[in-house]
């Protein structure tokens, strides 16, 4: 096995993991949405009129809508389908007459799920100097050669990664440094939970890192369950399929970088 995928499960199963990984990821729920009273208004007008193309409209311009239902992105993106689309608007409006207003002001004010409020936190978190260096601009870290970290937006990394260093991979990259004159590459995620959207994210980084012919060391820098010892898909496959493979904890991360 990869001994930095040894050390990281090591490090979940021997330490206080999830103490110290709060330090990376402090996943505090926010609170509940904000909803403009005005608008809201006018959501309850349409409601008690039974005025459905009137509720759905102002339901879409919300940042939640109450329920889930594979036409709702539709409807938000082109709104002129509404009028067009009557059956499916009388639809969705008797589960909503059905939920009543209460239940639906409920649903629109849900906080943000934890695991998409994550997503920005590994890039926070390499900002406080957290592996050493501060992370530098796209015209620092191109002036010269020494050790650096590359502080930009995703397209920054990705034209930089793909211009310089022959990455051709699809996926977004979330780390680019340079250590004793090799750039390292790689995808942070932080695996909430088995199954379904957590596996897809377990692929993605997975994918990245067996790109072909990178000018880069690869990477994939993972947490959460995938550490926990156990028959679950993605311990198996980083332990078996992929024990080659540069997979570890941000907790490790630094040792692994100053040792290149």
């Amino acid at each position: 096995m990869n001994y930095w995928t040894e050390l990281s499960i090591e490090y979940a199963n021997q330490r206080s993991y999830l103490d110290d990984l709060f330090c990376v990821y402090p996943t505090i729920p926010e609170g509940i949405r904000e909803i403009n009273r005005v608008h809201w208004e006018e959501i309850e007008k349409a409601f008690e009129k039974k005025n459905n193309d009137a509720l759905i409209s102002e339901l879409l311009k919300l940042n939640l809508f109450p329920i889930k239902d594979s036409y709702i992105a539709y409807l938000k993106r082109d709104h002129s389908s509404i009028k067009r689309n009557p059956k499916t608007i009388n639809r969705i409006c008797g589960r909503l007459y059905e939920m009543g207003l209460d239940k639906i002001f409920e649903r629109c004010s849900e906080p943000k799920e934890t695991n998409r409020q994550i997503g920005p936190f590994f890039r926070r978190w390499l900002n406080t100097k957290s592996l050493g260096i501060q992370p530098v601009t796209l015209d620092e870290f191109t002036k010269n050669k020494q050790g650096a970290i590359l502080n930009g937006s995703d397209k920054q990394l990705m034209d930089f990664a793909s211009g310089e260093l022959n990455y051709k991979h699809s996926k977004g990259l979330d780390f680019i440094g340079r250590f004793n004159g090799k750039y390292v590459i790689g995808e942070a995620k932080f695996l909430t939970d088995f199954g379904g959207h957590q596996n897809a994210q377990f692929n993605d980084a997975i994918s990245t890192i067996q790109t072909k012919d990178v000018k880069a060391i690869k990477i994939a820098i993972l947490d959460g369950v995938v550490y926990i010892k156990g028959k679950n898909k993605m311990y198996k496959e980083i332990t078996t399929k992929y024990k080659d493979l540069n997979i570890m904890s941000r907790l490790v991360l630094r040792e692994f970088l100053y040792q290149i």
